[in-house]
């Protein structure tokens, strides 16, 4: 790779790398945060990478470039600490003691895994990547992982192309494959070492780890595609299609993480799968993860920022989902987080509101459901009264999708 220069350099802006560190110290800052050039770099980026695989599968012919595949390559090195690392033999749900063996081996390699696939006129970002690379797949104290974790490879692999090290040219097998080989590692580490969800609220997430990887395989079925949303429930489709589609690579996941009736253990995938059009699911999800993930300060506190991310006001604001989408009725609910416990990750701190309750004003008819719309503790609502955490349909009581019985 050192000899390698793929883009010219003179069209690239100039960045004098450092250590980055995290800026978004107190929860009014969150609006800085969200009115900053990062933040619509990092959407315009999933924004990108979705429009660019959509009606392409995983599992199909792509060209990888040398940059992409070096960027795997870390990945694959990553995996094979794994088996230099094997869980410890011990009687735990959660956090395995031998994830912070692995993790030792990713933060004392991170910095020449870097460099070896830099070219040697970027050889000096290592210094500033490395964060990124490292707060990717969990915390080594907690021995857990979410979407905050998600988030920070997302932004690593966004700074790759904003020092030019990835170019255009790469969006589809950056969303194909590199990301395939990322969130194979991850639920990988998630049931080698029995990993935490960060921050989960159970039943009311998405799901425990991801949500990008939502997001992009509705991107990928968003045109052209003839498999409906009603399939997301459906077991035998997500096994079929999961090498073929993110989303049912993650349902299939869930299927052999959790037992018990879907829309129990999954209710949002269950209300999703009861929009008619994939394109509403992939707009609906951005908006959800906007209002959900990148707007809650207990995620955000933990991004990183330094020359190639930073917290300057935006000049340019992107057509983006969600950008008429009002967030303050997603407050967190007390209760839903133990205390004491700093979530690393996007709890999903409010409820989507179930199709077939009463309608928004002028919905139509396949349109996504508003997300993260939930009534304030206390308050009365259109929607009905927020179920208790925990309080589900009884077993065999199966519900319509979209539609959760009275409680």
């Amino acid at each position: 790779m050192s000899g390698e220069k793929r883009i010219d350099e003179s069209n690239l802006k100039s960045y004098d790398f450092i250590v980055p560190s995290k800026q978004v110290l107190t929860a009014e800052k969150v609006k800085v945060w969200e009115e900053s050039e990062a933040y619509q770099e990092y959407l315009g980026f999933i924004l990108a990478i979705g429009d660019s695989i959509k009606a392409r599968t995983t599992s199909e012919d792509t060209e990888v470039s040398v940059g992409v595949g070096g960027v795997i390559k870390i990945l694959n090195k990553l995996d094979t600490f794994v088996d230099q690392n094997p869980p410890l033999d011990m009687q735990a749900r959660y956090g395995n003691p031998a994830y912070r063996d692995w993790f030792e081996k990713l933060e004392s390699s991170a910095h020449q895994l870097i460099e070896d696939i830099l070219p040697e006129h970027l050889n000096s970002a290592k210094v500033e990547l490395a964060p990124y690379l490292i707060d990717s797949f969990g915390n080594k104290t907690r021995i857990d992982y979410g979407t905050g974790h998600e988030m920070t490879f997302v932004m690593f692999v966004c700074a790759l192309f904003k020092i030019g090290f990835l170019v255009d040219s790469d969006r589809t097998a950056v969303g194909l494959k590199l990301f395939t080989a990322y969130f194979d590692l991850a639920r990988r580490l998630q049931t080698t070492y029995r990993m935490e969800p960060a921050g989960s609220m159970g039943v009311w997430n998405l799901d425990d780890f991801q949500f990008v990887a939502f997001i992009f395989g509705a991107a990928q079925l968003s045109e052209g595609a003839r498999i409906k949303p009603k399939s997301i429930a459906d077991e035998a489709m997500a096994e079929m299609l999961k090498k073929d589609y993110h989303i049912f690579a993650c349902l299939s996941y869930i299927n052999q993480v959790k037992t018990g009736p879907f829309h129990e253990h999954s209710n949002q995938l269950w209300n999703i799968s009861a929009v008619q059009l994939w394109s509403k699911v992939y707009s609906g999800l951005i908006k959800m993860y906007r209002a959900e993930v990148l707007s809650k300060f207990p995620v955000i506190q933990h991004t990183l920022f330094g020359s190639i991310f930073t917290l300057e006001k935006a000049t340019k604001v992107r057509d983006i989902p969600g950008d008429d989408a009002s967030t303050s009725c997603c407050s967190m609910p007390p209760g839903m987080i133990r205390p004491g416990f700093t979530p690393r990750t996007g709890a999903m701190p409010g409820l989507m509101p179930m199709a077939g309750s009463i309608p928004m004003s002028g919905a139509m008819s396949g349109s996504m459901p508003m997300f993260g719309s939930m009534p304030l503790p206390g308050s009365t609502s259109m929607l009905g009264s927020l179920p208790l955490p925990g309080s589900m349909p009884l077993p065999g009581s199966m519900p319509k999708p979209g539609a959760m019985p009275r409680l």
